[in-house]
């Protein structure tokens, strides 16, 4: 198995990945009439505060699921020299293993408590012995490696 990912690499790969499809998201909420730019309480359409929350779960769940199946690397892992691995013995992640690690990380974040999960989940790898697991890699029993 590879060495263990440093936790300050996996945040910065993890902002580089919620960038790229945060744009994503705003361009086809923007295309489906689905942005808030209100600030008033009175002026919220919920619907479209949900929509707009469906858009985001599926997007993330889709691109970490995707990447992470081909070759455990997201975009932003990549460029940081990262891949994620199945704990067991350093594999690839399944599919089935990659869309619950997804499903861990973005559900909450999209329809819950975007900031604060981000910090639990993620964060997580911070403190975790012996091996730096976020809260997703936990469920998932999968491992964040160095490639170089």
């Amino acid at each position: 198995m590879p060495p263990l990912a440093g936790s300050g690499k996996r945040v910065l790969a993890r902002v580089i990945d919620m960038v790229i499809v945060g744009i994503v998201v705003v361009l086809l909420g923007w295309a489906f009439g689905l942005i808030q730019y209100t600030t008033s309480a009175e002026r919220i359409e919920y619907a479209k505060s949900l929509g707009q929350e469906v858009i985001a779960a599926v997007l993330y769940i889709a691109y970490d699921t995707y990447f992470t199946t081909r070759n455990g690397q997201t975009p932003g892992k990549q460029l940081m020299k990262l891949r994620t691995a199945d704990l067991s013995d350093g594999s690839t992640p399944t599919a089935q293993t990659s869309l619950l690690r997804a499903a861990v990380l973005w559900i909450p974040f999209a329809f819950c408590c975007a900031c604060v999960w981000t910090v639990i989940a993620g964060g997580w790898s911070f403190f975790d012995r012996p091996y730096k697991q976020g809260l997703h890699d936990k469920a998932a029993k999968t491992v964040v490696v160095s490639t170089v």
